[in-house]
């Protein structure tokens, strides 16, 4: 093993063990520390000797080939990865400190959902066998949860209070966060329930499970969600994701606090939930606009 492997090696155990991310971020970080490691800019040398300058002539080379975001999400890989090397006394600074990732625009969801269509998916769902009291469970607390996908196939029996009316999420981060569960989600999950397969061993207290008994799949939820959505007309480029960013909007169009809402999604900021509140401004502008009795006429102005 060269040194290089050895350092990403321990950086990886760093980011699972100390920083507690999921294994879909450590291996993004990784992904994306180990192509500067292995690329031209940084030569031959040992990544703790990068220099800011090969840095720098890296992230132009990527400049050619990513767009905004993936080039900011590699300066914030390259960046904890240099703090890291620091913190261990690999080396004295981190050459990432004084440069500036792409300025970013605020990114809106497109694939929202009306009320109208969340309910055509769900009620459009044949519930006469148990893998369609799956599938209607699985919808329900997405929207009615705003679940991650990962979040929802890791969702286990024993984190589910359906009499207090609640469920136990760990989310990024290891955190925990409490999320209520209302009547439609819980009286679809518990008639899942009734039916669900037998579990292979280690599966006992996975809620969603897939016809072998394992545990449902990212994928297979994703397929889930397009199948059930093109069944009932909505023709949107949808994914589970698409019901988390539904239920948060239609919770602040009808006067939820942002706070609260922010603490049912598990954001660590806030920022990131006032996303919303854009998306709920663009919407009643529209409206504004369309029955303003002004809003037609020329040189208006509202």
């Amino acid at each position: 093993m060269d040194a290089n492997e050895r350092l990403l090696k321990d950086y990886s155990y760093f980011l699972r063990m100390e920083r507690k991310m999921s294994p879909n971020t450590v291996a993004s970080y990784l992904s994306d520390v180990s192509a500067f490691v292995s690329s031209p800019e940084a030569g031959s040398n040992v990544a703790s000797d990068a220099t800011q300058d090969s840095i720098t002539d890296y992230l132009v080379s990527c400049a050619s080939r990513l767009g905004s975001r993936s080039q900011a999400r590699v300066l914030s890989a390259l960046r904890s990865f240099f703090g890291w090397l620091v913190l261990e006394g690999e080396r004295a600074d981190n050459p990432c400190d004084s440069l500036s990732a792409p300025k970013l625009g605020r990114h809106l969801p497109s694939d929202i959902l009306s009320v109208e269509e969340v309910d055509a998916i769900i009620s459009g769902v044949d519930c006469s066998g148990w893998q369609g009291m799956r599938d209607r469970a699985i919808l329900e607390i997405l929207y009615g949860c705003g679940l991650r996908v990962s979040e929802l196939c890791e969702l286990a029996i024993s984190r589910v209070y359906v009499a207090e009316g609640f469920l136990r999420i760990t989310g990024k981060g290891d955190k925990e966060r409490l999320v209520p569960l209302g009547e439609m989600a819980a009286e679809a999950y518990e008639n899942y329930l009734a039916e669900r397969p037998e579990p292979v061993a280690g599966a006992e207290d996975i809620v969603f499970l897939n016809r072998f008994g394992a545990p449902l799949s990212r994928i297979s939820v994703f397929k889930m969600v397009r199948k059930r959505a093109l069944a009932a007309g909505v023709t949107k480029e949808l994914s589970p994701h698409s019901f988390r960013h539904s239920f948060a909007t239609h919770l602040i169009e009808n006067g939820a606090d942002l706070r609260v809402v922010q603490e049912m999604l598990g954001h660590e900021s806030i920022l990131t939930t006032e996303i919303y509140t854009h998306i709920d401004r663009r919407s009643w502008q529209k409206s504004v606009l369309e029955h303003h009795p002004r809003a037609g006429m020329p040189d208006n102005r509202l």
